[in-house]
């Protein structure tokens, strides 16, 4: 190889092949390649979590990595950002993030409004101009905060969360801001108290930011430990006057298995909810991402994607791209026809697949090695109880159905399904190989035709 950016490179996809997803963008994407001195490699960390997590999880896997691809062993020396200057670099990771905002994709000014969206656009607008203390201060908007943000996927709800991060950023640059998935919560609070870093977690969460957004909360639901933290998190930031901006693909209210006190914490603020937009909106959205490809779509060809794609922005955006890709391959003009072909493609492959109750019994007795018959049975034989656990926990996830309904299906009371569920709520939290396996479980059930 060429260079040792080549290396690095080639290091990353060695170990992208080894890891989780989550795992790589959260640990391994964050390690930066430094130098390559005296048969010494000199690798980066953003935080000494960071480091700390890093070498003891994935520090023989790097070694491996480079004597793999160098064809010699080396030694690895590891350093932390924040020794040189903790206060540059406490925000490292979440400001190289930041980045990703910056730009015309997420802004107010590109956000298509319309009576589906306009209290949240205004809501949102009204948060990025004066976030944190100045709103509790001031007394029409000090219920801005929480702004929680609700509605289906591919509405605009990190649209919104990006273009309050831009605009922020913009008008108060010393200010600092954290935007951070839930899923990424969890992981680092379970690596925190793995690896007794909480203290720093806090740091982090706490009391280093003047803006925190988050998104997808409703992913915490079902995680006690997590909760709770993120409970005190909250309320640490709310009542020292920061802002928290939250969304969610529901209301509180129906966001299952969290705290009654967490979801009325939630709802104190302001409840923004988003609707599919409406055949003007939609009309709209179409010409402004033909704009943006600088693409001529006539308006008959605008008003038949507009008619037929009507559930949320990202399939509508997506018709367009395509219909752009072909157009600009085949070198045609966009046609009525050429676009019914492209609805229906794009439709059919973000159409999921339903799920039955009994592709996820069938993948539990392929996984636990339990029998069909013994999961809807009545033995108590701990591995027979067990993968019931399972099943119950899983159908409840994937098909939203009632405790009743599905106590219904198995033949249990409703109350035994929500103790089982509840329990293997609880087991998850600190089971993280029940977790890793239910969640499988649940993938391959999604998959099967």
């Amino acid at each position: 190889m060429d260079s040792f950016k080549e290396i690095w490179n080639a290091v990353l996809t060695y170990c992208e092949e080894r890891v989780t997803e989550t795992a790589f963008n959260l640990w391994i994407k964050k390690t930066e390649f430094v130098s390559f001195e005296a048969a010494t490699i000199t690798l980066r960390l953003p935080s000494a979590m960071y480091m700390d997590v890093v070498i003891s999880q994935y520090g023989t896997m790097f070694s491996e990595a480079f004597a793999a691809i160098m064809g010699f062993e080396v030694k690895i020396k590891y350093i932390c950002a924040e020794d040189n200057d903790r206060e540059e670099h406490k925000f490292y990771q979440d400001k190289q993030h930041l980045e990703d905002y910056k730009n015309e994709q997420y802004t107010f000014e590109n956000f298509i409004v319309g009576s589906s969206n306009r209290f949240a656009y205004v809501a949102a607008k009204a948060v990025a101009s004066d976030p944190g203390l100045n709103l509790t201060q001031n007394s029409k908007m000090r219920n801005y905060n929480p702004l929680f943000i609700y509605g289906n996927s591919g509405l605009g709800k990190t649209h919104l969360l990006n273009a309050i991060c831009y605009e922020v950023k913009k008008k108060f640059p010393d200010m600092n801001i954290l935007y951070i998935r839930a899923e990424q919560f969890v992981n680092e609070f379970m690596q925190a108290l793995q690896y007794k870093t909480t203290d720093e977690f806090h740091e982090k969460f706490r009391n280093s930011i003047d803006l925190l957004l988050i998104d997808d909360i409703q992913f915490i639901a079902g995680k006690q430990q997590t909760i709770e933290e993120f409970f005190h998190t909250f309320d640490t930031l709310v009542f020292a006057g920061k802002q928290v901006v939250i969304t969610s693909d529901r209301p509180p209210k129906e966001i299952q298995s969290i705290t009654d006190r967490l979801k009325t914490r939630f709802e104190d603020g302001l409840l923004a909810d988003i609707q599919p937009p409406e055949y003007e909106t939609r009309c709209e959205i179409v010409k402004r991402k033909a704009m943006m490809l600088n693409f001529e779509i006539p308006d008959s060809v605008i008003d038949y994607i507009a008619d037929k794609v009507k559930s949320n922005i990202r399939q509508l955006e997506g018709v367009t791209k395509k219909l752009y890709a072909y157009c600009d391959i085949n070198q045609t003009t966009p046609t009525i026809a050429l676009a019914q072909n492209i609805v229906k493609v794009v439709m059919e492959d973000t159409q999921p697949i339903p799920v039955t109750i009994q592709k996820i019994v069938e993948e539990v007795s392929r996984t636990t090695g339990v029998s069909v018959e013994d999961i809807y049975g009545g033995q108590r034989k701990k591995t027979i109880s067990d993968a019931r656990k399972i099943t119950f926990y899983a159908v409840r996830k994937v098909t939203n159905m009632s405790y009743e309904d599905i106590g219904a299906e198995f033949k249990k009371h409703h109350s035994t399904v929500m103790y089982n569920i509840d329990q293997i709520e609880k087991d998850i939290e600190t089971n993280s190989k029940l977790a890793r396996q239910i969640n499988d479980i649940i993938s391959n059930a999604k998959s099967i035709q």
